[in-house]
């Protein structure tokens, strides 16, 4: 088969490790790629979320499989467009990849599903959502609905925070992300990442994860993409995994349907967890990133089958084989990250990494210049490592991140903490 991965970030340089493993896969290309992701298969460049350009190029390059990595293409139909040239896609439309791309819209469905989530009110004026955090207090969540990179959720401790948030979103800080505002319930528990690959009428789990989102050790600090994450998730136990399947994912599922917006692809449940029972965080469209980079390590070539199985139909036909391991994948970012950071940094001592099934530098925000690899990004590497166990795993991605030379670099040395503790 010829594949094409669209995206160019540590998620999309994991999905392309483990659909290599698949005999299925004659040639690869991934557009655009990075530094990594060239040294294992062909890059190209076009307008990813232009659906035409990705029909085109895909026609041209008798591309007999399209896998969507981010969740901007899939919300500009991307896959719509791919699908109505009758070319397979692994990624949901754009009416279904509103579970992300539209906070408010997430919050009508589990409304309509009766799945669990926190109580939740919408604002496009600052007054009146300025007046309902007063009235509500703190601490208060505050969401610009849109597509935000992963950056437009702020977590209020303060009445103060909160109302700064809100002037912020409500006035351009993200753009047409924040036209609106979503004011959510805090929710307190632990969190954790529930994958489920979804074909339009099966629901087939795939694999849990947390993750660190917090830039800071001892998850403090502001939020962003996420500073590393580990699989499986010792807090996703067999039962809270059945109620978060039977509760929230499946009714979700089944509401989708019914308004004639069958969701096909990943589907990636942020679940908060207290006293064992899960409730909604939010949906995200695509798999994690750097969830990703623990999930692709763990399943291998079978990744690649269950994809084309959503693709196609065929979920009920497919299980997930699971070995008893663990992985850990630990972000390597830009000093100043997530705030400004300085681009083109000189990045050394990756031509030694191990490149195994039990250990990978999975590349982000690289490229390659003078025959040197340098940073283009926030979140740059992930060094990611399989154990038989949790702190195997720890052990083996950290020696990684420690034999990086990237003066301009820097990670969070307690991944994982909770598990581990």
């Amino acid at each position: 088969m010829n594949i094409l991965i669209l995206g160019g970030g540590g998620r999309e340089h994991a999905l392309a490790w483990a659909i290599l493993q698949n005999p299925k896969c004659d040639r690869l290309i991934v557009a655009p790629g990075n530094a990594g992701i060239a040294q294992i298969a062909e890059c190209a460049q076009f307008d990813i979320c232009d659906g035409g350009a990705v029909v085109e190029f895909a026609e041209a390059e008798a591309i007999d499989f399209v896998v969507v990595g981010p969740e901007a293409p899939l919300a500009a139909g991307v896959a719509d467009r791919l699908a109505e040239a009758g070319i397979p896609v692994f990624g949901p439309s754009a009416g279904a990849a509103r579970l992300e791309s539209s906070k408010r819209f997430t919050k009508e469905i589990c409304d309509a599903a009766g799945a669990p989530t926190a109580a939740w009110a919408r604002f496009d004026a600052v007054d009146p959502a300025r007046a309902y955090i007063r009235e509500q207090g703190a601490p208060i969540v505050v969401k610009a609905d849109g597509l935000a990179a992963g950056k437009g959720v702020i977590v209020a401790m303060t009445e103060a925070e909160a109302l700064a948030a809100v002037e912020d979103i409500l006035g351009g800080a993200f753009g047409s992300a924040g036209a609106e505002v979503v004011i959510e319930e805090f929710m307190d528990g632990e969190e954790a990442s529930f994958f489920v690959l979804c074909d339009g009428e099966t629901v087939l789990p795939v694999g849990t994860a947390q993750d660190h989102k917090r830039v800071g050790e001892g998850d403090t600090g502001p939020n962003t993409g996420g500073m590393g994450a580990y699989s499986p998730a010792p807090i996703m136990t067999p039962s809270v995994t059945e109620a978060a399947l039977e509760q929230i994912v499946k009714p979700t599922m089944a509401e989708m349907a019914k308004r004639g917006t069958p969701y096909r692809g990943v589907l990636y449940a942020g679940l908060m967890i207290k006293d064992g029972k899960p409730r909604l965080v939010e949906y995200n469209v695509r798999f994690g990133d750097p969830e990703c980079q623990a999930l692709m390590l763990r399943l291998g070539a079978q990744a690649l089958d269950l994809m084309l199985a959503a693709a196609e139909g065929r979920l009920d036909e497919r299980h997930v084989n699971w070995a008893e391991d663990f992985a850990m994948t630990v972000v390597l970012a830009a000093q100043g990250y997530p705030g400004t950071y300085e681009k083109g940094t000189i990045i050394g001592g990756l031509e030694d990494m191990p490149e195994t099934s039990w250990e990978m530098m999975f590349h982000a925000g690289t490229s390659e210049s003078d025959g040197h690899v340098t940073a283009t990004g926030g979140r740059v590497l992930n060094a990611t490592a399989r154990g038989r166990t949790l702190q195997e795993a720890r052990d083996r991605a950290y020696a990684m991140a420690e034999a990086v030379d990237w003066p301009d670099g820097f990670y969070r040395r307690d991944i994982g903490w909770r598990a581990l503790e």
